[in-house]
């Protein structure tokens, strides 16, 4: 049986991959939004999304190893619960409350948190590090996408559509 750590390192990125699926709705909704020609295929992001949560999952693996006492496994820990709250809040505020808005307000959060594990790790894993890389480049681009919609389409009202 795989260590603990390994169960919740998988765990995060089943957990975090799976809730962005099911909050993430391609309907008439996001359709009409206008967007840049450069934004990338919708059918892109979810294997972008699982390579890069599977890499962070190794990441936390890696870095859990490499933690030679208990602060150091729970500086690991709270770096990807942190990580795991403002990745999670992303999509409801864009899909689910349609409100690109709030989800470009979120954006900062969750960018810093992907910082932060970047320059966390490296104490316990320079492989960890390069390994979430990534993961805060996808997210990097993901913030320029969510101004550019919110630009094009802004603003949005109560119910979410773009007024």
């Amino acid at each position: 049986m795989p260590a603990p750590h390994v169960i919740a390192a998988v765990l995060w990125a089943v957990i975090l991959g799976f809730a962005g699926g099911i909050l993430t709705e391609i309907g008439p909704w996001y359709r009409n939004l206008r967007k840049p020609a450069w934004q990338p295929p919708d059918w892109l992001f979810g294997p972008a999304w699982t390579v890069i949560l599977g890499l962070a999952a190794w990441a936390a693996v890696l870095a859990w190893n490499g933690a030679t006492d208990e602060a150091g496994r729970m500086t690991v820990a709270a770096l990807f619960a942190t990580n795991f709250v403002f990745h999670f809040l992303w999509s409801p505020l864009f899909f689910t409350r349609r409100r690109p808005d709030w989800a470009l307000v979120e954006v900062p959060f969750l960018w810093v948190s992907v910082l932060a594990l970047t320059i966390g790790l490296r104490p316990y894993s320079v492989l960890a590090t390069w390994l979430i890389v990534p993961y805060l480049a996808w997210v990097s681009f993901a913030a320029c996408l969510n101004v550019t919609i919110v630009r094009l389409n802004a603003p949005f009202g109560r119910d979410g559509s773009a007024d």
